[in-house]
């Protein structure tokens, strides 16, 4: 009996707050993340949302950072838009961006904590 090997990755319920960071733009977007896995991220925009399909992005959740290319977004009938995003490698160039404007915030609190 041939044994099929399962390559699919099935999305899990994975209700967060989220931040979109557009990668060309610096642009923040709030989202509400509705489901994750390994490969890419289900999540709801508010309606004042720009269009963001075809865009590299930085999503970060309440326990992960993502970077990804914004797969489809489409409008429900509330006037919000559902976006589906789909991972990507991180590039040297995307991780020196994070380690740059992340650190910097992360020193100075640091510094006040220890009152300096």
């Amino acid at each position: 009996m041939e044994q099929k090997e399962r390559r699919k990755v099935d999305r899990v319920r994975y209700p967060a707050n989220g931040v979109v960071v557009v990668c060309d733009t610096q642009e923040k977007l709030y989202v509400r993340v509705k489901n994750v896995s390994p490969l890419g991220v289900g999540l709801n925009m508010p309606p004042d949302s720009p269009c963001i399909q075809g865009k590299d992005i930085i999503i970060v959740t309440e326990t992960m950072i993502m970077y990804a290319d914004v797969l489809r977004q489409e409008k429900q009938e509330d006037g919000s838009y559902e976006a589906g995003i789909s991972a990507k490698q991180f590039t040297e160039d995307v991780l020196q961006y994070l380690f740059d404007n992340i650190a910097p915030d992360v020193n100075e609190e640091k510094n006040k904590q220890e009152g300096q």
